[in-house]
């Protein structure tokens, strides 16, 4: 089981800055991977970027320049820091968490909002 925490949304203007936080109840080092997901009114959830317990990241196309994730295993937080931000990125983000065992288990935050509004 992993308990997943998200903090950092809010209102940014176009061409502003947002840094979300996604605090887990275990060990990152041990979960397979860790990640963001967006979800905008009326649209299917996407993925925003994932970052691996060895590090490595990847992005969703419409992000990559401008998110950066990252992760702090002292304080088992993930980060996503977000710039340039546009009125499209409008939506809520959450907080996943792939564990691979026997079983791959997906566990997901609460959701935290995030506009872009002038």
């Amino acid at each position: 089981q992993v308990q997943l925490v998200e903090s950092g949304g809010g209102l940014a203007q176009p061409g502003g800055s947002l840094r979300l936080s996604c605090a887990a109840s275990r060990s990152i080092f041990s979960i397979y991977y860790m990640g963001w997901y967006r979800q905008a009114p009326g649209k299917q959830r996407e993925l925003v970027a994932v970052i691996a317990s060895a590090g490595s990241t990847n992005y969703a196309d419409s992000v990559k320049g401008r998110f950066t994730i990252s992760g702090d295993n002292a304080k088992n937080t993930v980060y996503l820091q977000m710039n340039s931000l546009k009125p499209e990125d409008t939506a809520v983000y959450y907080c996943n968490a792939r564990v691979v065992g026997i079983a791959v288990n997906d566990y997901w935050g609460q959701g935290t909002q995030v506009t872009v509004s002038s």
